[in-house]
C-alpha cells in the first residue's frame, strides 16, 4: 500500500508590499498636486539650492509637506533595509511581520532622536540652529528616500539580485549623506564656530554614537 505524505503549500503574499508601494506613490502624487511649485523645487534639489534657500525656516519641520513625505521616506527606507537583509540571508523580503518591526523601529529611532536633540538644543540654547540643521537633514534624507523608492520596487519583485547591488546603494547613500552634512555645516559655519563645543557634543552624541551602537548590536547579534 502506497503512503502519501501531504505537505502544506506555503505561499508568500506580496500584496501587502504592493499596497504600500501604491500608498507611497499616492502620497507623492497628492503632495505634488497640493504643493506644485514647492514639489518642483524639491525634485530639483540635486541641481539647485533654491528649495533650501526658500524653505529654510525651522517651522517647515512641522509643515504637512514635510510630514507627508516623511512617511514616504520611512516606507522606502524600511523596504530597502528588509530587501537588503533578505539578499544577505537574514530574512525574507515578503515577511510583512519583519517589515512592521523594521518600520516601527525606524519611526521610534527617528522620533526618539529628534526628541533628545530638542532637549539638548533647549539646554544649550541652540534651538534655532538644531532645528534648521535638522530641516536640512530631513530634506536631503527624504530626497534620497524618494529616489530609492522605484529601486526598491525593482529589487522586491526581482528575485535574482546580486549582493553587490545593496552594497553599492548603501555606499552611494553614505556618500550623499556625507555631502549633505558638509553642505549643511558650510551653510551654518558661522553659527557653528560660535558654539563649537556644543556642536561637537551634539555631533558625537546624536550623529555618531547612535549609528555606532546600532552597528555594534547588529554585528554582535549576527555573530
Amino acid at each position: 500500500m502506497t503512503e502519501y505524505l501531504l505537505h502544506p503549500r506555503i505561499t508568500e503574499s506580496k500584496d501587502w508590499a504592493t499596497v504600500l508601494f501604491v500608498l507611497a506613490f499616492g502620497i507623492i502624487a497628492i503632495t505634488k498636486g497640493v504643493y506644485g511649485n514647492r514639489f518642483g523645487d524639491f525634485i530639483n534639489l540635486i541641481f539647485s539650492d533654491k528649495y533650501s534657500k526658500v524653505y529654510r525656516d525651522s517651522s517647515q519641520l512641522k509643515s504637512s509637506f514635510t510630514i507627508s513625505l516623511f512617511f514616504v521616506q520611512v516606507i522606502s527606507f524600511a523596504f530597502f533595509i528588509q530587501i537588503s537583509l533578505s539578499i544577505f540571508g537574514y530574512g525574507s523580503k515578503t515577511d510583512w511581520i519583519l517589515y512592521i518591526q523594521i518600520i516601527t523601529f525606524l519611526i521610534f529611532f527617528i522620533l526618539s532622536k529628534f526628541l533628545v536633540e530638542k532637549i539638548i538644543a533647549t539646554t544649550f540654547n541652540i534651538e534655532e540652529f538644531v532645528e534648521q540643521f535638522n530641516l536640512q537633514k530631513i530634506t536631503y534624507r527624504t530626497y534620497i528616500g524618494i529616489i530609492i523608492l522605484p529601486i526598491n520596487i525593482l529589487l522586491f519583485y526581482y528575485n535574482a539580485v546580486s549582493q553587490n547591488i545593496p552594497i553599492v546603494i548603501i555606499a552611494i547613500i553614505l556618500v550623499l549623506s556625507i555631502v549633505t552634512y558638509s553642505l549643511s555645516i558650510k551653510k551654518y559655519q558661522s553659527l557653528i564656530f560660535s558654539k563649537l563645543f556644543y556642536f561637537i557634543l551634539y555631533l558625537c552624541t546624536l550623529e555618531i554614537a547612535p549609528y555606532f551602537f546600532m552597528y555594534y548590536l547588529f554585528t554582535k547579534g549576527s555573530a
